[in-house]
């Protein structure tokens, strides 16, 4: 094996150290932008080759010629000569490299590491194209004439309308019988002539009248000849088209959809939410950003602070901010739904993901929030109850949303103890939207 296959081979090594996904979300920095997954990666030195450069001779090569018997040699490296001290133990950070994908590439490793299988719906037309030339219209150019279409409209009338000639001349040869006789005793018989024809056809056998003493003879005596045989014996001379048989092809219009999502994340930024609370939201809601963000074409992100009154802030605040006001978790919906108001249901995706430690002012849940969640329209509602270490006495928002909402199968609601928990939580919410 030569120098440049045990160079891949130790890269290939490297890419094989970054951790397993699950493990990352879990417990790895989740630091980087909407467009890029950094993972961290632990480097693995290469091997190289050195040349020594100090200029050192061998043994009985040095100055002053050869060494007598019993004089000590100076062996070149020996750790006593030369004044290098050598390695020492090092207490630094070893160094990391990074593993990017985009969030698609994280998207499908997610799905595979939970066993997920989302498919986003198309919601937003972004353009009409024209499809196969399969919709028929009354008018349009020449070239676009279905003749197929017309035949087929002609070729019916002809079947409908056309009737055994030869029949119609004998019911002519009834002694006595009129032409308007004839005609009357036609169409009882389902033979579709016209009165002017039959007038012609009596003419035409005047000399032939009295072959015949009534119509009932010549129904029972006279066989007739259905015309499907007429046309396969003699051919089909002529179809009478009109113009309303015409129709013609135009393409079928074929409305390309975007796959868009708009994504409301909530957070309760009241001063009950310490540090670790703030970590297990960020552990939980990043990912399902970068996953939502590789799943759809376009991906929004809006994201609401709250404690007892709710506002917008940036990305970059929502995970660090921290409030010593009291908590009504309804503000932070009211807000959500008048920036959805810009996503309209029937053109976005929406998500609605809220967190917190469960704590919410007296009856706001059951009276306010829920009535919220129920009128408004989104793929998910998702509530993460970040306790560690177990949840407090007056923490009941999560229970009480299960309770009021249990009748609803776009509503999950999940529990985050501590890092350990992040992925379960991550799978209960998505797999909620996977059934909806």
């Amino acid at each position: 094996m030569g120098l440049r296959e045990d160079l891949e081979r130790f890269r290939a090594v490297g890419e094989e150290r970054r951790p397993d996904l699950a493990e990352f979300i879990r417990e790895g920095d989740l630091a980087g932008g909407s467009d890029t997954v950094r993972i961290p990666v632990k480097l693995v030195d290469l091997p190289k080759f050195e040349y020594d450069r100090r200029d050192m001779g061998g043994v009985g090569q040095g100055e002053g010629g050869t060494p007598e018997p019993g004089q000590p040699v100076d062996v070149p490296g020996d750790p006593e000569d030369g004044d290098d001290d050598g390695d020492e133990a090092g207490d630094g950070p070893g160094e990391h490299g990074y593993y990017e994908m985009d969030p698609a590439e994280f998207a499908e490793e997610l799905d595979e590491t939970l066993g997920l299988d989302l498919e986003p719906k198309g919601k937003r037309i972004v353009e009409e194209l024209e499809g196969d030339f399969t919709e028929l219209a009354r008018a349009g150019p020449n070239s676009t004439l279905d003749f197929e279409t017309l035949f087929k409209r002609g070729l019916k009338r002809k079947l409908a309308t056309d009737f055994d000639e030869s029949f119609v001349r004998e019911a002519c040869k009834v002694e006595g019988a009129s032409a308007r006789d004839v005609f009357e005793f036609c169409r009882e018989e389902n033979v579709l002539v016209s009165l002017a024809w039959v007038e012609e056809a009596m003419t035409d056998v005047a000399d032939e009248r009295g072959a015949w003493d009534s119509f009932e003879q010549v129904r029972e005596a006279v066989e007739r000849e259905p015309v499907t045989d007429r046309i396969r014996r003699d051919g089909l001379r002529e179809v009478p088209f009109r113009s309303e048989d015409e129709r013609y092809r135009h393409p079928e219009v074929v409305e390309k959809k975007r796959k868009n999502v708009v994504v409301v994340n909530i957070r309760d930024v009241s001063g009950s939410m310490r540090q670790r609370k703030r970590e297990l939201v960020e552990r939980v809601f990043t990912p399902l950003d970068w996953y939502l963000t590789g799943k759809y074409d376009e991906a929004e992100f809006r994201y609401v602070a709250h404690d007892a009154e709710a506002w917008e802030v940036e990305r970059g605040e929502f995970f660090g901010i921290r409030s010593g006001g009291g908590t009504r978790i309804s503000s932070a919906y009211e807000l959500a739904a008048e920036i959805l108001e810009e996503y309209p249901w029937h053109e976005w995706n929406r998500y609605v993901f809220a967190a917190g430690d469960s704590e919410n002012s007296s009856n706001d849940t059951v009276d306010s929030v829920v009535p919220l969640m129920r009128e408004l329209d989104a793929n998910l509602h998702a509530y993460v109850e970040t306790q560690p270490g177990g949840g407090a006495v007056n923490a009941t928002h999560a229970e009480e949303v299960e309770r009021e909402l249990a009748d609803r199968d776009n509503v999950a609601v999940t529990r985050v103890g501590g890092p350990e928990d992040v992925t379960d939580a991550i799978y209960d919410i998505l797999s909620t939207e996977e059934e909806t």
